[in-house]
């Protein structure tokens, strides 16, 4: 096998990845909360093929050899944390956060983390008197202690700037504050790792006093809540469309490579025979 054709079938499987992950970020330009996904290139190996003595002619400044590349690859998926612009819905549990933080949600019994906030009160299965805060998928809402937001099932509830949801049972009382919804601030967002749902967990190995800031509850100073707005997903479908269109013809570039490799092998394959 030549290089070329090494080169051409390494980068076609590295193209076909970076298409996905535009695929997968068009597909989500409607997804609340949504972080578009980035992907760049990396060789994968180079060498230098030294030349001929015979090439160093007069006049030539530039040294003998040159450069082999053998295709390249996507290291790594990054997100881009570049904050949405806010919809607003008027709806009191549909919250919106500004600045860098991150609601704490159940999934399956874990901890998973979202900027995802079109959230609802559900009557609680397991006490009829009680009321949890879910998502839009069902997952409970956690509170600063790691439990789920739960307020009882004839008040009416709402949720401050700092993310404290506080309950009334009639207009005449005084509102009685029923907890805090769970906002982290990541240190790094390298710390997390983006899995199905829109949601984040801890990367493997990571532990939440390594990934977060430690606060008090309510004391989250950089992240506001927004109630009554969502924060819509931040991808550019013109740059992505852009981004896809050169990922596209660098993919015919590299199989019309690969074409014009099996050519040639084929035509020293034929005069052998």
């Amino acid at each position: 096998m030549n290089n070329s054709t090494i080169g051409a079938a390494v980068s076609m499987a590295s193209l076909q990845q970076r298409l996905d992950i535009i695929a997968d970020n068009i597909a989500n330009m409607n997804t609340n909360g949504y972080k578009s996904k980035q992907g760049s290139f990396e060789d994968v190996l180079t060498r230098v093929q030294q030349q001929s003595k015979d090439y160093n002619q007069p006049g030539r400044s530039m040294p003998l050899g040159f450069n082999i590349g053998f295709g390249v690859r996507v290291p790594t998926v990054s997100s881009n944390w570049e904050e949405g612009t806010l919809q607003e819905t008027g709806k009191p549990t549909d919250l919106a956060l500004q600045g860098n933080g991150l609601f704490g949600v159940q999934v399956n019994g874990e901890t998973a983390y979202t900027r995802q906030g079109a959230f609802h009160f559900t009557p609680d299965t397991a006490n009829k008197d009680k009321m949890i805060l879910v998502d839009n998928t069902g997952n409970p809402v956690l509170g600063a202690n790691g439990t789920p937001i739960s307020v009882g099932a004839n008040v009416s509830a709402a949720i401050d700037e700092r993310g404290q949801v506080w309950t009334k049972t009639d207009e005449t009382q005084p509102p009685v504050l029923a907890g805090s919804l769970m906002i982290v601030e990541p240190l790094s967002k390298n710390a997390l790792q983006a899995v199905d749902g829109n949601f984040y967990v801890l990367a493997e190995g990571v532990t939440t006093q390594q990934a977060f800031v430690q606060r008090a509850a309510g004391e989250a100073k950089d992240v506001g809540v927004r109630s009554g707005y969502l924060e819509s997903s931040n991808v550019d479908l013109s740059r992505e469309m852009t981004e896809m269109m050169q990922i596209q013809r660098t993919y015919q570039l590299a199989a019309r490579a690969l074409s014009s490799s099996d050519q040639m092998l084929g035509l020293a394959n034929n005069m052998r025979a």
